[in-house]
């Protein structure tokens, strides 16, 4: 299937060394391998393949080049840089990363002006419904049950993504972590991976992950970094410009596999996260905006699950419910102080979608995000 961002990927390899990074197994290699029929490929993993790249040999004559986990190799942004000055475009240049190529320290020479940057994100309910014979029923259902990973999603089949959700978080923490990070207290990482399931959609202390894991908070911080940094976890932050009371400090995660929450709930706010985030990052990838995900919290208790800025500018206020209908009694506080901001509520199981003098508007949540505009 062709992706979401394929047409805008394919258009600035024209120009620039691109790095798409995103989840391992969300289709980053499948997407680079089927942007042109001809091209020269390169894992980074497979030991033939590092050799040729320490002599530079690929094939010039190939309108592709895609370097697949380069960012496992030391400097790797200073040998890029190196290639794009001296030899510059044709061939195009395709880098692609299991870690955030933004995050990941140790790299070098900046490869400022000459890339741009594109996350590719696991399936949700609009790519799927624009680019598959799903309705939009059949494609949430598909999606609760098996995430947005394109492997289990397209299989279709529960056992067969019980068992590819089990290696596949066993080779990033197993693998990925001693490979990049030289980590090696894992069963601890597996354990504060377990901690974060049970918490999503609650605030994060680090002093409590840290008693629990019976470490020490500076640690805690690092191994979450590192959690985000490889694409297993997201965090969300407290907004708090003109929000009076407001917590400062204590963010919440979800994770990029919504389907590894097991409470309803929490998944259902999880898997809205996951659409916002990626709707997020596409707008900032292909129009240069600048975008954040947040939630709303007072220091008395009134919440709202998520607020969307777009340049620096609020967007929306949004809370998920399971089944209740009836807005948000925090809806009313927060608007005050966010009189531009739409307010949202979507709902999974709605009779009957409605708004209401205050604004606030009670959707579909299916529906809405299949055809999410932010």
């Amino acid at each position: 299937m062709k992706r979401y961002i394929e047409t805008q990927l394919k258009n600035d390899l024209a120009n620039k060394i691109v790095l798409l990074s995103g989840p391992r197994q969300c289709g980053k290699t499948t997407l680079a391998k089927q942007l042109y029929s001809e091209y020269d490929y390169f894992n980074y993993d497979a030991g033939e393949d590092r050799l040729a790249l320490q002599k530079k040999a690929w094939d010039r004559a190939k309108p592709l080049i895609i370097f697949d986990e380069i960012h496992k190799q030391q400097q790797w942004k200073r040998w890029l840089k190196g290639i794009y000055d001296t030899e510059g475009i044709p061939p195009q240049i395709l880098a692609t990363g299991s870690a955030r190529m933004d995050m990941y320290r140790k790299v070098g020479d900046s490869l400022a002006g000459r890339y741009f940057q594109y996350r590719l994100h696991p399936l949700d309910l609009k790519e799927i419904t624009q680019r598959l014979d799903l309705s939009i029923d059949e494609a949430f259902e598909r999606l609760w049950q098996l995430s947005g990973f394109p492997e289990p999603f397209l299989q279709n089949d529960m056992n067969y993504y019980k068992r590819w959700r089990r290696s596949h978080l066993d080779i990033i923490l197993r693998q990925d972590f001693i490979d990049l990070y030289s980590v090696r207290d894992i069963k601890a990482i597996e354990t504060l991976v377990l901690l974060l399931k049970e918490r999503v959609g609650s605030c994060v202390s680090y002093a409590n992950l840290a008693r629990d894991l019976e470490r020490d908070a500076k640690t805690i911080k690092r191994w979450l970094e590192l959690l985000e940094s490889l694409y297993i976890i997201f965090r969300v932050t407290p907004y708090h410009n003109k929000i009076a009371r407001s917590l400062l400090k204590e963010p919440k995660f979800y994770f990029y596999d919504h389907s590894y929450v097991e409470a309803g709930g929490a998944r259902l706010e999880n898997l809205v996260a996951c659409t916002l985030l990626k709707e997020l990052d596409y707008l900032e990838d292909t129009t240069g905006s600048h975008t954040a995900l947040h939630y709303l919290r007072t220091k008395d208790g009134k919440e709202l699950d998520f607020l969307t800025r777009v340049d620096k500018e609020p967007r929306y206020i949004i809370e998920v419910k399971s089944t209740d209908a009836t807005p948000a009694k925090s809806f009313n506080h927060f608007h005050k102080q966010l009189e531009d901001c739409k307010q949202l509520q979507l709902v999974k199981t709605l009779s009957r979608e409605a708004t209401y003098p205050s604004g606030v508007e009670v959707r579909s949540l299916a529906n809405w995000l299949a055809n999410i505009q932010l």
